[in-house]
């Protein structure tokens, strides 16, 4: 199945000659922060010309402080999904335990590394939240097992207890289990939901974050994963080129990492119009599912409002290609108030339309 990613703006530039309003990526709503863009054009004449350092050794440290971590259980990589990818091609494991829906370049990943996929189908019925039968599929005999939490698309969040039940369950098995955490950022309440403090005594799990989402970094290409096992880093850093990260791309993380008060107003704005948009999108007949992160999974009894929207100029996420969705599920970012109103708008004409 060919799976699509939000975000192709060039796409709908070229068939509709236009650039959208884009809520099928859910990147923080303010963008880059401008002292990171700074940052990157007083650099630029060096880091475009030398070599980047291969082991990022500025922005390890500046990680570990900010996560609390020694510098020698991160490693950086171009993106999150590099960094699954060299996860996926140094293990190379035979069955691996995936949720549906969720984010595609889990599968993609392993299918690459010549792995089978094994799915626990999250249900619409309870809001695509992970139960405790989850457990029980750990003793399937995968090799590995993959969490995104918040997950992508659904936004929702495991329970801490039974994703800490899930980290015990996986060291008895002799399973890595790799968690996804680029949209705890979005939480209202991040340190209730990282597995960071869990890592020093349990080398099988290894947790995934990027500069992505919360810092408005897509473009640039950048993300990190945790784990207390030194062979794991060595074996991923191995499993991909040698300079996976640019020199511009750290400066940027650098100084991304400085933006405290950045990340609280993105917070902040998140939650407020997640509330909003909730109550909004519910009152145009649309099912919305509970959400924590920065985006939310909407299903309409109509099929095919992504076209609907597009042709009004703006662009949503059509879950048609995940695995246990249909294209009568969308999801949209959370963006700026003012934005979040010509998207409800666009979506009642789209709606309008589709039931004449």
């Amino acid at each position: 199945m060919k799976t699509e990613h939000g975000g192709d703006v060039e796409g709908f530039v070229r068939r509709y000659g236009a650039e959208p309003l884009d809520f099928s990526v859910n990147c923080s709503a303010l963008g880059t922060p401008p002292a990171v863009l700074e940052a990157v054009r007083r650099a630029l004449p060096r880091d475009a010309w030398q070599y980047p350092d291969r082991q990022c050794r500025r922005l390890r440290e500046a990680l570990a402080a900010r996560l609390g971590v020694p510098e020698g259980w991160i490693l950086c990589g171009g993106g999150a999904a590099d960094l699954i990818f060299r996860l996926m091609l140094w293990k190379r494991p035979a069955r691996a335990l995936l949720t549906a829906p969720t984010f595609c370049e889990y599968e993609a990943a392993l299918t690459a590394a010549g792995g089978r996929a094994e799915y626990f189908d999250l249900k619409p019925e309870n809001g695509f939240a992970l139960g405790p039968d989850y457990l029980d599929r750990l003793e399937g005999g995968a090799e590995l097992a993959v969490l995104c939490n918040p997950n992508n698309p659904t936004g929702r969040t495991a329970d801490p207890g039974l994703l800490r039940q899930a980290v015990a369950r996986c060291g008895q098995r002799g399973v890595t289990l790799l968690v996804d955490e680029c949209f705890n950022g979005f939480l209202d309440q991040p340190e209730r939901h990282t597995l960071v403090p869990l890592l020093g005594q349990n080398p099988h799990l290894v947790l995934l974050g990027a500069f992505t989402k919360l810092y408005g970094m897509a473009g640039l290409r950048l993300g990190w994963c945790l784990c207390s096992d030194p062979a794991v880093l060595e074996g991923m850093a191995a499993a991909g080129p040698s300079w996976g990260v640019s020199s511009v791309a750290q400066t940027a993380g650098v100084a991304a990492l400085g933006e405290t008060e950045f990340v609280r107003h993105t917070r902040d704005l998140t939650g407020r119009e997640r509330t909003f948009l909730t109550r909004e999108l519910a009152a145009l007949g649309l099912r919305v599912f509970p959400a924590e992160a920065n985006y939310l999974l909407l299903y309409s009894p109509a099929a095919g409002l992504a076209q609907g929207c597009a042709r009004r100029g703006v662009l949503v996420r059509s879950c048609g290609d995940y695995r246990g969705l249909s294209d009568h599920y969308l999801r949209v970012a959370v963006r700026t108030h003012d934005e979040n109103l010509r998207l409800l708008k666009v979506l009642a004409a789209a709606l309008e339309e589709a039931d004449a």
